[in-house]
């Protein structure tokens, strides 16, 4: 698939789905907590968390650190964000709120679901929640701001790596 191509929506989305395994690898933030991507829609990004025991803030409780649940909403919203565009473009994150209303559950995967629910020419505004098996149960909650950044050429694209 040609960079061309990524313009169109339905076809960038096809090839989101088709390489979510490698979507969180590019962030080392991401790569390191082991997260997934497990569904994409148009502006909605669904992931899981893994328990994993490296990822505990406090050994005493064996609770996950907040941290982690910050890259995944952070990256999901971003992943969101960047879904529902009507063109190819990177985001960048403004601002992020996170409203923590209970620790993760010690040995259970986190579920992670974002959605982009306003656009604008510069900014793109996600919600975002974190949570055991359903909403139901509540981790935690983000809303955010995406910079939606000019588009760049395609050889500045691996410039670095």
């Amino acid at each position: 698939m040609d960079i061309n191509s990524l313009q169109d929506p339905d076809k960038r989305i096809a090839l989101m789905r088709q390489n979510m395994g490698n979507m969180t690898k590019i962030v080392p933030w991401a790569r390191e907590t082991g997260f997934e991507v497990t569904a994409i829609e148009k502006g909605h990004i669904w992931g899981r968390q893994p328990f994993s025991e490296h990822l505990i803030g406090d050994p005493e409780d064996r609770v996950i650190h907040g941290g982690v649940i910050t890259t995944l909403l952070d990256n999901l919203s971003g992943m969101a964000c960047a879904s529902a565009l009507s063109e190819f473009r990177f985001v960048a994150t403004l601002d992020l709120r996170i409203d923590y209303m209970r620790p993760a559950e010690t040995e259970c995967d986190i579920i992670g679901e974002a959605e982009c629910y306003h656009l604008t020419r510069s900014v793109a505004f996600c919600r975002a929640w974190a949570y055991h098996e359903t909403r139901e149960k509540l981790i935690a909650t983000a809303q955010g701001a995406f910079a939606i950044n000019q588009p760049r050429s395609i050889s500045s694209f691996g410039a670095g790596a």
